[in-house]
């Protein structure tokens, strides 16, 4: 997918800091890409490649990159932990994407994330890549601490450096419905935290993300820039419902999850610290976590039906 495009993603940007780049006609163009084999990072990917375009694939271990390897990728093997091994693996990229690993469930004051912010940052003013895209997220500008807080240590660090920086704010990801495929098959349910069931939110499939974020990095652009992104309509937890009926062939509805039971549920899952992801839930339903104008998000194109036919397809009809 290609945004129609160029001008719509810049409507969204909220501030524009003027930079002093480094000429980049001289260098050989290559985009290096973290968190490659997740959804979002490997539609990116798969994009740029379809686009002719180089990309160094940054992954754990080698095993992880061999796939890479054979569709013509550089690899380098990095941990978002390692400062070094992150410093090599971008040194050389006209531009880097980085996807943060998820800590769902974080210790007090989100050390796990700060590591990596760390890293992540040291590695850049090491490296000095044109161009950063970041995958952020909905949320990211809420003040209440909760379990997005940690994007927004991301993006207060990366806003920073001097560099001509893209911040990707994506809606609820529809593929989170891949928890409910089970359910809705087999007792025609979908358990949802997400309440009134019947309200709509702004939701986008990680495939549209991906593609997304590979039109952004290819642009040029000074200072920093927050993009917004959200699917073609907006989704309620019944709407995922009808999908489910609609893919599946039999009645499926949403059912809420009541409040008072998620701390519980959460600690017998194995959670350790529930409540940031109890908060973020909480934004969602009280409204806090939300993009605050729907005219300046991009709108991507793959609707719910189809993000919930892949993923009953995925794991047989």
């Amino acid at each position: 997918m290609a945004l129609t495009a160029t001008v719509d993603v810049e409507l969204k940007i909220r501030h524009s800091v003027p930079q002093r780049r480094e000429p980049t006609k001289w260098r050989r163009i290559m985009y290096a890409i973290t968190g490659i084999t997740g959804k979002v990072g490997g539609a990116m990917a798969r994009a740029l490649l379809a686009a002719g375009q180089p990309v160094r694939a940054i992954v754990r271990d080698a095993t992880k990159g061999r796939q890479w390897a054979a569709l013509g990728c550089d690899v380098a093997i990095a941990t978002m932990e390692d400062a070094e091994a992150l410093t090599q693996a971008f040194k050389g990229a006209t531009a880097v994407f980085i996807l943060p690993p998820p800590v769902f469930d974080p210790e007090p004051f989100y050390p796990e994330a700060q590591a990596v912010i760390d890293s992540v940052a040291t590695a850049l003013r090491a490296a000095k890549p044109a161009r950063v895209v970041c995958l952020s997220t909905v949320g990211a500008d809420a003040v209440q601490d909760n379990l997005l807080s940690q994007h927004t240590k991301m993006e207060t660090a990366l806003s920073a450096l001097p560099l001509a920086l893209t911040l990707l704010r994506p809606a609820w990801f529809l593929d989170n419905v891949a928890w409910d495929v089970s359910s809705a098959r087999g007792a025609g349910l979908i358990h949802s935290f997400l309440a009134p069931t019947g309200r709509a939110l702004p939701m986008v499939a990680a495939e549209d993300v991906g593609r997304v974020a590979a039109t952004l990095i290819q642009q040029d652009w000074s200072g920093t820039r927050i993009v917004e992104l959200e699917g073609p309509e907006r989704v309620s937890p019944d709407d995922l419902a009808a999908a489910f009926t609609t893919v599946l062939g039999k009645p499926v509805r949403a059912v809420p999850v009541p409040r008072e039971t998620w701390e519980a549920l959460f600690r017998s899952q194995g959670m350790r610290n529930p409540q940031p992801r109890m908060r973020m839930l909480d934004g969602f339903n009280e409204g806090w976590i939300a993009f605050a104008d729907e005219a300046r998000t991009i709108k991507a194109t793959i609707s719910a039906t189809t993000v919930v036919q892949a993923l009953v397809a995925g794991e047989g009809a």
